[in-house]
């Protein structure tokens, strides 16, 4: 049975990556979805995509480091389908890849407009409606990278950092009028991410190499359903979390397996 009939869904940076994964699993429940994406090409693409899966949706352009961009986002979910049941804060601004002395005012800036502005407008601006028709679910994404400190990302790290502790804090605020936030943590094969491996050779190797599932996620098959049970009725229970959808990347790296173990795992020797 889909679960999100009925429901009405924001999903910011939803033109590509894990957003559209996200807008597309959303489609796939039921919900009638905002693409709210800066890209034209590639939000008109995905509402022709969503209404393939049949689902009603509204594209509009909206770049998250406006203010009144997001403003007008969720006016139109109410505008046109009456509510907001659902906002999901994906939208990034990636970040130049140079170490953290090398990092200029302006690199923060923007990291700071796009990602942490982005997320505290959105939440603001989609509580009041939350609030007036009995509740709502608020998904943000923070990062890994804030608690391994991953080299290129201090800006990144930075905003990733303060949506994790705004999370918190708003689940705290705002339980009182049901309404449910949590963050997800992913490791995927995102847009971003690919845009990373052209310009750091090995990296999708490496990736892929140090998860324990052995690879990056699926943003669409891997992510999206985290993002779809946060959003659920299934985790009515459930605020202030962030849930790392990473393959067992969180977990510490220190190798304590059995040698016995590993002497079990090698498969034996054919018999010529």
């Amino acid at each position: 049975m889909a679960q999100l009939v009925g429901k009405v869904a924001l999903v910011t940076g939803s033109g590509q990556g894990i957003g559209r994964g996200v807008a597309r699993c959303f489609a796939r429940e039921g919900a009638e979805i905002i693409i709210a994406e800066i890209n034209d090409e590639h939000g008109r693409r995905v509402q022709g995509e969503l209404e393939q899966l049949g689902a009603r949706c509204k594209f509009i352009r909206t770049d998250v480091g406006n203010k009144q961009d997001i403003q007008a986002a969720v006016q139109a979910a109410t505008d046109h389908f009456g509510r907001l049941d659902i906002l999901v804060n994906n939208a990034i601004k990636l970040p130049t890849p140079v170490l953290m002395a090398q990092k200029t005012d302006a690199m923060l800036e923007e990291q700071i407009r796009v990602g942490l502005w982005g997320t505290w407008w959105g939440m603001q601006t989609a509580m009041p409606v939350m609030r007036a028709q009995g509740g709502g679910r608020i998904i943000n994404f923070t990062s890994l990278d804030i608690e391994t400190g991953a080299w290129l990302h201090s800006d990144y790290s930075v905003v990733k950092g303060g949506i994790e502790a705004m999370t918190r804090s708003a689940a705290i605020d705002w339980a009182r009028f049901k309404i449910n936030v949590n963050a997800v943590a992913p490791i995927a094969a995102s847009s971003a991410f690919e845009q990373m491996c052209k310009d750091r050779s090995g990296l999708r190797e490496a990736a892929g190499a140090a998860v324990p599932l052995g690879r990056m996620g699926d943003p669409e098959a891997d992510i999206a359903p985290a993002v779809v049970f946060l959003a659920s009725a299934a985790s009515h229970f459930i605020t202030g979390v962030t849930l790392p959808v990473d393959g067992g990347l969180h977990m510490p790296r220190g190798n304590s397996t059995p040698a016995a173990l590993i002497a079990q795992d090698v498969p034996p020797k054919m018999q010529v």
